[in-house]
């Protein structure tokens, strides 16, 4: 299908929009995203990080009784300091990220997920910076604080492409800039539906040795389950190849899900090798159910490694 004209929508301002964004979305998410990372760094924090044994010196307040008793040792409780984090998106605004129904594209469902991100973290007093990937990088916001960072990141989003017509997608390019540009340990966040070519897989794993990465997929349910419409002519947003297809072939709607299952497998394959999380948001998802999910995760995920750190 031919990606839909991928034009800022009449009205829609990055004023608006965040502010949509905060009566619809983030306000049933505090709570959920908020306060969700934390540096690497041991201080005087809240949140435990690991146990080690005792050693003189150690205040006696962070023994841990329970683990002591248990391993006839002494064990001192560490945590997290609390310190301001920074997180970079890596935004998709390719070609095939105007897929989608004509006013809930995988672009403008990127826009909202990374704006609301961008404005959660903003507010707990991180610093949130954006690269924005068309056929080339497009934008580079450095990393900010406030309202105002939000605002900018919106900004780029909500402008049309600069990508030229039929190229095709590299997230290789992104993944390097990226990895060559961020200095100081971050979150890193991918946001893409990762129909690229091949050769990125290990870019991102080069990012996540260095960084905490999430990957999280844009995609659209009728890029692997198309309405049964008969035949129709369908065509490459990125490539421009056209090809007719019987939508009503049951042979060729095998294929198409095979396909999208396959892809979708190798992508989970790539971001394990990398280390990195992956999560899903489709574009008919309520967005405040698709992010909640996410912060649950994460947040398991965290006491995950927590209780298995103690009972080594």
């Amino acid at each position: 299908m031919t990606a839909p004209d991928s034009d800022r929508p009449p009205g829609l301002t990055p004023h608006r929009l965040l502010r949509r964004l905060e009566w619809r979305v983030v306000r049933r998410l505090d709570g959920l995203l908020q306060g969700d990372h934390r540096t690497s760094a041991r201080g005087q924090g809240i949140d435990v990080a690991d146990l080690r044994e005792y050693t003189p010196g150690d205040d006696l307040r962070y023994i841990d009784w329970n683990v002591t008793a248990r391993m006839d040792t002494p064990y001192v409780r560490e945590f997290l300091e609390d310190r301001e984090l920074t997180c970079w998106l890596l935004l998709d605004h390719s070609a095939s990220m105007g897929f989608g129904p004509v006013d809930r594209t995988k672009a403008r469902v990127l826009t909202e997920v990374a704006t609301t991100l961008a404005y959660v973290m903003a507010r707990g007093g991180n610093r949130v910076g954006a690269l924005v990937y068309g056929d080339r990088i497009e934008h580079t916001v450095p990393p900010g604080t406030g309202r105002l960072q939000v605002l900018r990141i919106a900004h780029t989003l909500l402008d049309p492409p600069r990508s030229d017509a039929h190229t095709t997608t590299d997230l290789a390019t992104l993944l390097r800039h990226a990895d060559g540009m961020i200095r100081r340990r971050s979150l890193v966040v991918v946001l893409s539906d990762f129909q690229s070519t091949p050769g990125w897989e290990d870019h991102l794993g080069r990012l996540g040795r260095r960084h905490d990465v999430v990957c999280i997929e844009i995609s659209d349910p009728r890029e692997h389950d198309l309405p049964a419409v008969g035949m129709v002519w369908v065509e490459d947003a990125e490539t421009g190849e056209q090809i007719f297809v019987d939508t009503d072939d049951p042979g060729f709607r095998v294929r198409l899900a095979a396909g999208a299952d396959a892809r979708r497998t190798a992508l989970a394959a790539a971001a394990a090798r990398a280390g990195a999380e992956l999560h899903h948001v489709a574009t008919d998802d309520d967005l405040v159910r698709s992010l909640g999910r996410i912060a649950a995760l994460r947040s398991r995920r965290a006491a995950g490694r927590l209780f298995a750190r103690a009972v080594r």
